[in-house]
């Protein structure tokens, strides 16, 4: 080597040119020269319920690019943070490459064959002593649907125990049910393209900018498609970053938004603004819903519950009502609550009364947690038996039976338990076997005093998983999964887009395909395998399996094929030979809800005040959810040196106000408590975007685990957890014992929670007496 080479290495000159150098790629114009792909496989992101079409780049066997696909209708070639580092979760060191089982108190890797035979000897053992029940299963949202169906498929007629959830009742619950009892059946009313043709779009809970940041591509096109701005109205107790691209924003008081939208049917109503013919063609139950608002939300009232202006709500009513089109979106804001089940509902009565089902721009739509919550609501056979059928009706049974050609006996006639009521089961000791498939209730559930003490009970916790989440390092026995990138099937996204996920490298070491593991599991299961899989092979067979379940149903999916959803870049459901390339909306004026007579219900739903709420001693509410950079419980994105760099830990964000009390500036570190647990070292961040008295915190961590705080209170109609609120306390090395407020403030409130609760108890008194 030269003296000037020498001298240049020694000096960082050009050591890094060649790393850095490009070259010319057939698809994407140019790539890092260092892994210039040997091929580009089209595909589908594995995140978030957007359904970013993208492709993965192979070199050498191995995914090495994740790149937007720039002709997908989803994401035109866009893709966030998560996504364009995707390739790299593939390879991370927290990767499971083989089966294990627990031997002399440590996992140890083992051979499928020995994993499968102990695991099912303990399954059958467990069924034979205490009862079919006596093994649950707890999924996810993150397989591919022909997982799902295959999985649900061998649980609930193979194992023939119906306690079977997925971890989506933590997240999409409350929009099942309250689709459910407004339409007649689950199923997003509307499509993305409602962003960009709607007049008024209103987000109600829903931090787009950071959780669907891709979302925002498609309310952006919304001036050049309509030739106007839309006005976007974001209701949210915290000025997030959706907030701040607001025309209105709406910062109404934590779980108020029930009340929030019955006050603006109330003001609708007051003003004659509401769409009768609608209504009388449409709706049922119009009389009594009406009397309802008209007798229990004035706009005085609901101003005091939301800490809205009475102005602010005729202005918000007027702008709502006004409008040709109004999209209405939500998430996590709105379904995490225990009135999430109502307040979906309560959403869905406001564009039922103002006309905005079915149209163009005009829709109430739920915007998805994971990559493939859809696809277990469609086909998982958790709430509801596959194709969107009823496990209480015998022809449903009947019709799934005569499809899939097994006894209808087999087929359950009721479901069993939910999420939560399969922890409590586990403590009563009437569960002894949980098999958890791709999540991390040890980070995501929010009773994790139960959580913990239901694990310890138990005769055997398998766990299925392609990383060693914090669950899995404690299970029995951990069923080495594949991942994104290494399986073919299909994933549903928020607007009910059939995504086509194409495989594109081998399985890691010795792990497996989850279809795989479960057709190979099921062999061992005496002749259940034979009669639920005999045809079953491939994704493709059971593609078309799902094809004949589905068809005639709501999420038909009879006209569909690999070929066809990759060239259309996706098919939403309905695909049948009347719509052969899918629907965009559901319940257009030719297309009837699933009701007995095809209308929608206008349903009278209730607010309700936290059950929790701020008092001497535990003086903020504090407010749970995620960051643009991770995921879930950060078992894939937590590996990726970026985004880990990004947002490597919690943080809690509080207002100027409160960090004054606490002497504390960003960057400090504090504690949290509530009455469940304790929270230590949480950063400091001092934002303008939380009010006083309020405190915000991401739940990924496991290191700062909020969820030992959450409240163990559910929604009774979806089991959905009230992440959302709850009464805490901050300590900092300056004020340990934490903030303290004046006495009438807090006497204030609970005075006003005392008036509601003693009208209630009048209300009821009066209706006993009749």
């Amino acid at each position: 080597m030269s003296l000037i080479q020498k001298a240049k290495d020694f000096l960082g000159l050009d050591i890094k040119e060649d790393k850095y150098a490009l070259v010319d790629d057939p698809i994407f114009g140019k790539v890092a020269k260092d892994k210039a792909p040997d091929k580009w496989v089209r595909s589908t992101c594995g995140y978030c319920g957007v359904g970013c079409g993208m492709y993965i780049g192979v070199k050498d066997g191995k995914a090495v690019y994740s790149k937007g696909d720039p002709l997908h209708s989803v994401n035109f070639g866009t893709l966030c943070p998560k996504g364009l580092s995707e390739h790299k979760m593939v390879y991370a060191d927290s990767r499971v490459e083989a089966p294990l089982i627990r031997k002399n108190g440590e996992l140890t890797p083992t051979t499928w064959e020995e994993t499968f035979q102990h695991t099912s000897d303990e399954f059958k053992r467990i069924q034979t002593e205490h009862g079919k029940g006596a093994v649950a299963v707890i999924s996810t949202g993150q397989l591919l649907t022909e997982d799902f169906y295959a999985l649900g498929k061998f649980v609930q007629l193979g194992l023939e125990t119906n306690n079977y959830d997925g971890n989506t009742t933590l997240c999409m619950a409350s929009a099942v049910m309250g689709y459910k009892q407004t339409f007649g059946s689950d199923g997003p009313t509307g499509c993305y393209e409602d962003f960009e043709k709607a007049d008024v779009i209103m987000l109600i809970g829903a931090n787009i900018a950071d959780n669907h940041p891709i979302l925002k591509l498609h309310i952006a096109k919304n001036e050049a498609v309509t030739g106007k701005k839309p006005t976007i109205i974001v209701v949210d107790p915290r000025k997030s970053k959706t907030a701040q691209m607001a025309d209105i924003f709406v910062p109404l008081k934590p779980r108020s938004d029930l009340a929030l939208i019955n006050g603006l049917c109330y003001i609708i109503f007051e003003q004659g603004w509401e769409d009768e013919k609608f209504i009388r063609e449409r709706t049922n139950g119009y009389v009594e819903f009406k009397k309802h608002i008209l007798a229990n939300y004035p706009p005085q009232e609901v101003a005091e519950i939301t800490g809205i202006e009475v102005k602010e709500l005729y202005n918000l009513a007027k702008i709502y009502s006004q409008a040709d089109a109004v999209m209405s979106a939500w998430t996590m804001g709105v379904n995490q609550s225990s009135i999430g089940t109502d307040t979906v509902s309560a959403i869905c009565n406001l564009a039922l009364i103002t006309g905005n089902v079915g149209r163009e721009g005009a829709s109430p739509m739920s915007i998805t947690g994971q990559c493939n919550a859809m696809g277990t609501r469609e086909f998982g056979f958790t709430s509801s038996i596959p194709g969107y059928r009823n496990y209480g009706s015998d022809a449903d049974r009947q019709a799934f039976a005569d499809i899939v050609n097994v006894p209808v006996d087999l087929v359950p006639n009721k479901r069993g338990y939910a999420y939560p009521q399969i922890i409590d089961a586990i403590n009563r000791g009437e569960i002894k076997a949980l098999w958890v498939v791709a999540t991390n209730p040890l980070v995501s559930y929010p009773d994790q005093n139960a959580l913990r003490e239901a694990l310890k009970k138990l005769d055997i916790l398998v766990v299925q998983d392609a990383f060693m989440s914090d669950t899995a390092q404690i299970a029995d026995v951990v069923f080495a999964a594949a991942t994104w990138s290494e399986k073919e099937g299909c994933y549903t996204n928020s607007e009910r887009r059939c995504n086509y996920a194409k495989k594109a490298v081998e399985p890691l070491g010795d792990s497996k395909a989850d279809l795989d593991i479960v057709l190979e599991f099921s062999d061992y299961f005496d002749d259940k395998h034979a009669l639920l899989f005999k045809n079953l092979k491939t994704p493709r067979d059971v593609f078309n399996e799902i094809k004949r379940v589905s068809q005639g149903q709501l999420c038909d999916y009879s006209e569909m094929s690999y070929e066809k959803i990759e060239q259309l870049g996706g098919i939403q459901w309905p695909c049948n030979a009347d719509t052969p390339e899918g629907t965009k909306r559901l319940y257009s004026p030719d297309m009837p809800c699933r009701t007995s007579d095809g209308k929608a219900s206008l349903l009278p739903v209730e607010w309700k005040p936290l059950s929790e709420m701020a008092c001497e001693g535990l003086p903020l509410i504090l407010n749970t959810g995620r960051t643009v950079e991770q995921f879930h419980t950060r078992t894939k994105t937590g590996t990726i040196g970026i985004l880990d760099a990004l947002a490597p830990e919690a943080w809690v964000d509080i207002s100027p106000k409160d960090a004054l009390k606490l002497q504390v500036k960003s960057g400090d570190r504090i504690a949290l408590s509530g009455t469940r647990g304790r929270v230590e070292d949480v950063v400091v961040k001092i934002s303008e975007t939380i009010r006083e008295g309020n405190v915000f915190v991401p739940f990924h961590y496991n290191e700062q685990l909020i969820n030992n705080i959450t409240i163990a209170e559910f929604d009774p109609k979806s089991f959905e957890p009230n992440y959302k609120q709850c009464a805490v306390q901050l300590h900092s090395e300056a004020v340990p014992e934490g903030i303290t407020y004046e006495a009438p403030e807090i006497a204030g409130y609970l005075e006003g929670v005392k008036v509601y609760e003693e009208e209630v108890l009048v209300e009821e008194k009066v209706q006993t007496s009749h």
